[in-house]
């Protein structure tokens, strides 16, 4: 079986029919299906189920634990020793960590500090970082960067989309105007048709010189030559357009060349893109996805260095644990019956942990400078689209106003070589002139529409319509 045999089956949501024989793709919905369907927009969407994981494995440093340590020697008939340590754990999240504790030991050669009632002992306790790992500590540390993370991916996942888009937007738009040009030149060779049949009648007739066919037959070959070549354009971009084009089975679509561009896209492409019609000062950078994604960068870097910094504290945890037979009775926890204890740790030069530190301040550094020089960018970037879309739009007028005036002088010169005074090749130049004007009218509404697209892709919109 073929890939897909039918594009108008496939995606029947796509289209509007505009005759028996061709469908139009509409320009907001080949959107929409490029955002749910194509592979790198679906990839796109894994970014956040990544940053949810992220977020659970930290979560897990927090997670209660139990250890169970058993040990058992017996040798010629001696028991050496049986030893049963069960412990149950609660990291909290200053540091601060919560500990009950089982322990029942017997045997011939225990230790004698191994030694406890025959029932076993309870022990109730907690130990506590009073510097080092207090105020933030690396199960801290990694939960904080863990919802900075889940943050930033989505809005990498925003930018992803966007630039998708922005991609078959683009795609979109060449292959408008290829379809334009092919049409141009299907009318003009219509014309050229139309007008060598004259010319040759009345060179049988007698009334034109037999020369005159030869070159409106040259011209008719002309208009001809420069459709093969201008429908070879069409079918590359349509090509090109596929490759934005999948089903929900990751299965790429064929289009079929009956489909073809909707030539109103300036009616709704401002719809499509959710750029609206808004002035520059309208808009703002605050929740710009790419600076979003720096900051959060920025924050989670921030976190890593006080966690580089606090290692340059000393190591000191305190622990102390209550004793008691029968854990059931509260009041048989009291202070006279303890284990309990001090451990200090403290590097003599700190050579690793100042190096640490100084590389975490140089990231963070380096971080800054970039989501500085991205807003600038960022900023400066979306001004000069601005700019230059006010520029199409006179361009547009103008070459709107040139295409209707080369029409005008086209008429006229027809007009007067009807009443035998002009001559074809007259024709023919104001003619080739009118087909300049409208490949160009073509050229400038594609650049247009282009621009549209990277004012889209600045500000990394992310259409929820689609």
């Amino acid at each position: 079986m073929k890939r897909i045999a039918f594009l108008f089956i496939a995606l029947l949501c796509l289209f509007e029919g505009t005759a028996q024989d061709t469908l139009v793709l509409n320009f907001r919905e080949y959107l929409g299906y490029v955002k749910k369907y194509h592979p790198i927009a679906r990839q796109a969407e894994l970014q956040i189920g990544v940053g949810q994981a992220n977020l659970m494995k930290a979560r897990g440093g927090f997670d209660p634990k139990l250890e169970v340590d058993y040990e058992r020697k017996e040798f010629k008939g001696t028991e050496y020793y049986d030893r049963l340590n069960a412990t149950f754990k609660v990291p909290t999240w200053f540091g601060i960590e919560l500990k009950g504790n089982f322990e029942q030991n017997e045997g011939a050669f225990l230790n004698p500090a191994e030694t406890v009632p025959t029932d076993g002992l309870y022990s109730a306790g907690v130990s506590v970082p009073v510097a080092q790992g207090l105020w933030i500590n690396d199960r801290m540390a990694t939960l904080r960067k863990a919802k900075f993370f889940r943050e930033q991916t989505l809005a990498d996942r925003d930018l992803e989309i966007n630039a998708i888009l922005f991609e078959a937007s683009k795609a979109y738009f060449d292959w408008l105007q290829a379809y334009r040009d092919r049409k141009v030149y299907e009318n003009f060779l219509t014309n050229a048709r139309i007008r060598f049949e004259g010319i040759k009648k009345s060179a049988l007739a007698g009334d034109l010189a037999a020369i005159d066919t030869v070159e409106a037959k040259i011209a008719m070959e002309n208009r001809q030559l420069s459709l093969e070549q201008a429908k070879v354009t069409y079918f590359n971009k349509s090509l090109q357009l596929a490759n934005f084009l999948w089903l929900a089975d990751n299965v790429p679509v064929e289009l079929q060349e009956n489909v073809i561009p909707d030539i109103r896209l300036d009616e709704e492409i401002d719809i499509a893109l959710e750029i609206g019609d808004a002035p520059l000062d309208s808009f703002t950078l605050e929740n710009h996805p790419k600076l979003l994604s720096l900051d959060f960068k920025v924050q989670g870097l921030r976190v890593d260095k006080r966690l580089k910094a606090n290692r340059l504290l000393p190591r000191i945890d305190l622990e102390y644990n209550f004793l008691t037979e029968t854990p059931e009775l509260m009041n048989s926890f009291v202070t006279d019956e303890y284990k309990g204890g001090v451990n200090i740790s403290l590097p003599l030069f700190l050579r690793k942990e100042r190096g640490d530190l100084k590389l975490a301040k140089f990231k963070l550094r380096d971080a800054q400078f970039e989501f500085d020089n991205a807003e600038v960018e960022i900023r400066n970037k979306i001004r000069a689209i601005y700019r230059e879309l006010d520029s199409f739009e006179s361009q547009n007028q103008l070459i709107t106003s040139i295409v209707s005036d080369y029409n005008t002088l086209l008429a006229a010169e027809e007009r007067k070589f009807s009443f035998g005074e002009s001559s074809l090749f007259l024709i023919n130049s104001r003619e080739s002139k009118l087909i300049e004007a409208e490949l160009k009218r073509n050229q400038v509404q594609n650049k247009y529409f282009s621009a549209k697209a990277k004012l889209f892709r600045s500000l990394a919109i992310n259409p929820q319509s689609l």
